[in-house]
């Protein structure tokens, strides 16, 4: 192929309809006909990007090898297509304001007025065809955040429509996502909706090629008839996208539906083979027919809003598939945990991961829940701050250090176990200022860390500020707190564990980012074998 191709996703009626998911499961069906394809997210919101944004507002942020702090739904991209995104693949309105400001203060628009169309426009479209004119990829789906008819897309679609008119027809097509929404008086779906949301697209001067309707309920003929009549679409363009009981039937689902088909004639290209989805059905198979259970405690402060902890829960997915396991999260709010309670709360477990997090808030509960299943020999799994916490609780509690802390919590400490690094102390902003992205690390010959990945040097995804203090390494080795993962640049802990221990690990780095389908993480595929080897023993 000679020319990329481009496939714009939009959304019309109601926001988290799952524009990622659809995206995501195209570009796998794509994929897997043998088609090089990649997926972009543009954001509407002015953030330059999500690291500052509270969990609580957008989910997680999620981390790329090259550092970027992006929207979770490049999780679903990595988790789908396992290909690693990168910073091109996601871009906020901020970051594209940020960069047209500065090439104006730079004098690169020779004294213009700088205005939305064409500058704004222009930067947008730039960064749309980046993937595509990079070289790498046959065809580019780029999805574009928030509802149709908000203020803030109007950029976005002003720029899709430009690059359908430059790009001319059979090279961009756009795919328009809404909800038809089942009223139960009625007893009827209803397809008004959906015919405002492409009418307001058609406003903005684009044609929905492809529409796929978000329902609850089977569409019938007669009413895909209907939309296909009133939406100005083919008929086999009407595509049905009913609620499944896991993301990862989606794909299938669009395959029965025939997305991929449809997306490949608009754009002009030939089918290929049958998508080969033979390790995704295996993958499914496994993930439906578990031959064990068990109950992993999720210790965490965001855990009122699940999309806070998006891709640990999607790694216990795949890590449960690996060992024919279903595993039930349940979420423990790490701000009710104390030394009273701490057994009524989690020790029926089979294992407990204590999350990432930022700030004082609730970590004494995870220090607890530390304790807890050191002393009682339950499964655990530290992910960054939860590493962190391992490690002073250890330096409390067997070390005697009874004021051990981070100085994040407290700045006063005499033994400041968890400490900034030098660099980092005197930083003043937040965005993008944390080590980030892909670091390389030397795992010890015979530990659990060696033992769980099968080779002597890893590289792992990062999004801290704070460090394991290398000052109290020599002690807390003494004392039984085995730094086994080390970074060969900067000499800095990575990984710790506790021998004569079913299971303990804690990681400075955030494995759930590099777990996928095709490649569960191993860190979370040997916790969910330690947690059922617990069960057994417990039973």
């Amino acid at each position: 192929m000679n020319q990329t191709k481009y496939i714009f996703v939009t959304g019309g009626v109601t926001s988290s309809l799952g524009k990622g998911i659809i995206a995501a499961s195209l570009a796998k069906l794509l994929q897997a006909r043998g088609y090089r394809t990649t997926i972009q997210k543009f954001d509407p919101y002015i953030n330059v990007d999500p690291g500052t944004l509270n969990p609580y507002e957008h989910g997680e942020c999620y981390v790329t090898d090259d550092g970027a702090e992006t929207d979770l739904d490049l999780g679903h991209y990595e988790r789908f297509l396992n290909v690693p995104t990168s910073q091109a693949n996601n871009v906020t309105t901020g970051r594209v304001y940020l960069s047209v400001i500065e090439k104006e203060r730079r004098g690169e628009f020779l004294g213009k007025t700088v205005q939305v169309v064409p500058h704004i426009t222009n930067e947008i479209k730039e960064r749309m065809q980046l993937l595509g004119n990079s070289g790498d990829f046959d065809i580019v789906i780029t999805e574009i955040g928030g509802t149709v008819g908000d203020i803030e897309s109007l950029p976005y679609i002003e720029s899709v429509r430009q690059l359908l008119w430059e790009l001319g027809e059979e090279n961009a097509i756009v795919i328009h996502l809404t909800l038809i929404p089942y009223l139960a008086a009625a007893g009827e779906l209803k397809t008004k909706p959906t015919q405002h949301s492409v009418k307001t697209l058609m406003e903005s001067g684009i044609q929905a090629d492809i529409l796929v309707c978000r329902t609850e309920h089977e569409l019938s003929d007669e009413l895909r008839q209907k939309l296909a009549l009133f939406c100005n679409v083919k008929r086999e363009a009407v595509i049905q996208s009913i609620d499944a009981s896991t993301i990862y039937d989606v794909p299938n689902l669009m395959l029965e539906e025939g997305l991929d088909k449809v997306a490949l004639k608009k754009l002009n290209l030939p089918e290929k083979t049958t998508p080969d989805l033979k390790q995704w059905n295996e993958f499914l198979y496994k993930l439906k027919n578990p031959k064990h259970t068990v109950n992993i405690g999720l210790v965490g402060k965001y855990v009122e809003l699940q999309d806070s902890y998006k891709s640990i829960l999607e790694a216990f997915i795949h890590a449960g598939a690996a060992n024919e396991t279903k595993v039930n999260i349940v979420s423990v709010h790490s701000e009710y945990i104390d030394k009273s309670n701490v057994a009524e709360k989690i020790g029926d477990f089979d294992g407990i991961l204590v999350a990432p997090g930022f700030g004082e808030r609730g970590i004494e509960g995870k220090i607890e829940a530390v304790r807890y299943v050191r002393e009682n020999n339950i499964p655990f799994f530290g992910i960054c701050l939860g590493m962190q916490m391992a490690v002073i609780e250890y330096a409390r509690n067997v070390l005697g250090f009874e004021d051990a802390n981070s100085t994040e919590m407290n700045s006063q400490t005499s033994h400041a176990v968890i400490d900034l690094m030098e660099e980092q102390k005197t930083i003043t902003d937040k965005g993008g200022t944390m080590r980030l992205g892909s670091w390389k690390c030397d795992l010890q010959v015979g530990s659990l860390a060696h033992q769980i990945y099968g080779k002597d040097q890893i590289e792992e995804r990062h999004r801290h500020r704070f460090e394991f203090n290398g000052q109290f390494k020599e002690q807390l080795e003494k004392a039984g707190l085995k730094a086994s993962g080390i970074n060969p640049d900067t000499g800095l802990v990575e990984i710790i564990e506790v021998d004569n221990h079913p299971f303990f690990i804690g990681v400075q780095y955030h494995p759930e980012y590099k777990s996928t389908v095709a490649n569960p993480h191993p860190i979370f595929v040997g916790f969910v074998k330690a947690a059922v080897e617990h069960k057994a023993v417990s039973a």
